[in-house]
């Protein structure tokens, strides 16, 4: 059998237009407003959340050691172009 999916319960305030329109949405879709909250907070987590992770993970590896100096790209890549060229 596969396994329920767990969910917590939270609490928060909206904007009464913001719930207004999820409302709408829920009604028109057949949804409960819960559906239509989560849908939205994956979509955010995977777009501007996303961002962030990548941000946060890039840090972690500058933390590490874990990078290129820009100017020794750029040196390298003019190093490549100038040995196509000539």
């Amino acid at each position: 059998m596969a396994k329920a999916t767990m969910s917590e319960s939270v609490t928060l305030r909206i904007p009464g237009e913001v719930l207004s329109a999820i409302q709408t949405i829920a009604d028109a879709t057949d949804r409960s407003r819960s559906y239509i909250i989560v849908r939205a907070l994956r979509t955010y987590l995977l777009n501007e959340g996303a961002d962030i992770f990548a941000a946060m993970k890039g840090r972690e590896q500058i933390a590490s050691g874990e990078y290129e100096d820009l100017d020794d790209v750029i040196a390298e890549m003019d190093r490549i172009i100038a040995g196509k060229v000539a």
